[in-house]
């Protein structure tokens, strides 16, 4: 798919834009490159602010519904496309993407893609073919598969985790473009209100319809709230009322959760290996107007003596819980790196485990839906620590949503769960432990 001498040279509308999808989706599915990475690192520069939501759509919409829309111009292609075939396929996605999904007007949709696949050294000779497919996609009806759009390892795990109704409801979440929630420090009924949001039960705000950037809407420059899943705002409410109490965040970027335990009054030591991601932290609690002590270092190098109320890691990990805002992680994980993350996982729990005190409580969360990297984690721990025990949650923590709750009393939210009137919420996992 890689992109091969592309020469640009048409001024036609819409047609830098698509050449940039076009590169950062090459980029993504070659390179194994987020999405923020290939378009941030690459683009943004070149692109005006339109033009980059506009690549954010297409780019987006194309992994999202990928496996549909292949499902929908293969039908007409007689053979796989050769290997030596330029962006040609990738130009067919795009092009079925904005036929199929999002509405775009058929005859530029067309028209720009045989551009495209004439500008590129390899795909020129299929520019013919990219024309031909593409015109019997116009006026057909989208293809209604998502579990077309999870690669075969991610289906296989959470169809035995979680059954197959619960599997198909998963990918059927992750083709709906998530609403943006807010964290606030006060008053989120108010804040609702100003925002044009609703407030769920947990206590997010929730923007359905956001017609503006993050820093132009009420409040962003006063710091009154900042941007976190609801999902993600669960595992520090998990601590109960940490007012006082000495905490650590470990792997704190972006620095969500640093945000809450400060804004709640915790005095609170946030660590992460990464400067930029921490500088990044910085940035936002003097915009909130916050404090915390942050350090700059890896979780297993930082030495034990310290002693903490509380502690909270949120590991490193396949993050298959956040596919809905993040689709390109189907494309840039694998099944071996889930394995190696959660020797990581392992090592960085053991080591989390010697900075809580006596009667402190410990919090392991990741954004994962893979057993691997959540329940069967704790299990190994608590078999391997009799000195710390599970605290099994109530309704109470969760908010009254008890559907977060497992059996065994830790918290498992899941893409395909309603909270309140919405559906959605990135896959969560946590357990409270406490060192007796």
């Amino acid at each position: 798919m890689g992109l091969s001498e592309a020469r640009p040279q048409s001024g036609k509308a819409g047609l830098a834009a698509r050449r940039a999808a076009i590169a950062i989706l090459s980029v993504i599915l070659d390179k194994a490159r987020p999405f923020d990475d290939a378009l941030m690192r690459d683009h943004a520069g070149a692109l005006a602010a339109r033009d980059r939501a506009f690549v954010t759509a297409l780019v987006q919409t194309s992994l999202r519904r990928k496996g549909e829309c292949e499902a929908a111009f293969g039908q007409f292609l007689d053979k796989k496309l050769p290997r030596k075939s330029g962006t040609t396929e990738l130009i067919l996605l795009v092009g079925a993407a904005q036929l199929l999904y999002l509405e775009a007007p058929a005859h530029a949709v067309i028209d720009l893609a045989v551009t495209l696949a004439r500008e590129d050294r390899d795909g020129r000779h299929f520019a013919g073919l990219v024309n031909a497919v593409l015109r019997k996609l116009v006026g057909i009806s989208p293809v209604d598969k998502p579990h077309l759009n999870v690669p075969q390892f991610l289906w296989r795990r959470w169809t035995k985790n979680y059954g197959k109704r619960i599997a198909h409801e998963i990918a059927a979440a992750h083709v709906i473009e998530p609403a943006l929630d807010l964290s606030v420090k006060s008053d989120p009924e108010e804040w609702a209100a100003r925002l044009g949001g609703v407030v769920l039960p947990t206590g997010s705000i929730r923007l359905r319809d956001r017609q503006v950037g993050i820093e132009a809407l009420d409040g962003f420059g006063d710091g009154a709230w900042w941007v976190q899943d609801a999902a993600a705002a669960l595992p520090v409410r998990l601590l109960g009322d940490v007012a006082g109490m000495t905490v650590l965040d470990l792997c704190a970027a972006p620095g969500g959760k640093t945000a809450q335990l400060a804004a709640s009054a915790a005095q609170v030591t946030a660590l992460d290996q990464s400067a930029p991601r921490m500088e990044r932290v910085k940035q936002n609690l003097d915009r909130l107007h916050l404090q915390a002590e942050l350090l700059i270092a890896d979780v297993l190098d930082f030495p034990k003596g310290r002693l903490f109320d509380a502690v909270l890691l949120d590991a490193p990990c396949a993050a298959t819980g956040t596919i809905r805002r993040h689709p390109e992680l189907s494309y840039i994980k694998s099944e071996s790196q889930i394995a190696e993350l959660a020797c990581l996982q392992e090592r960085m729990l053991d080591h989390a485990a010697g900075f809580v005190r006596q009667g402190g409580s410990l919090v392991y969360c990741t954004c994962s839906l893979e057993p691997e990297e959540g329940e069967n984690q704790v299990e190994r721990f608590l078999g391997l620590h009799p000195e710390f025990a599970r605290r099994a949650l109530t309704p109470d923590d969760v908010a009254g949503q008890s559907q977060f709750i497992t059996g065994a009393g830790d918290l498992r939210t899941l893409p395909s769960m309603n909270i309140g009137p919405d559906q959605g919420l990135d896959g969560f996992y946590a357990a409270r432990l406490q060192r007796r």
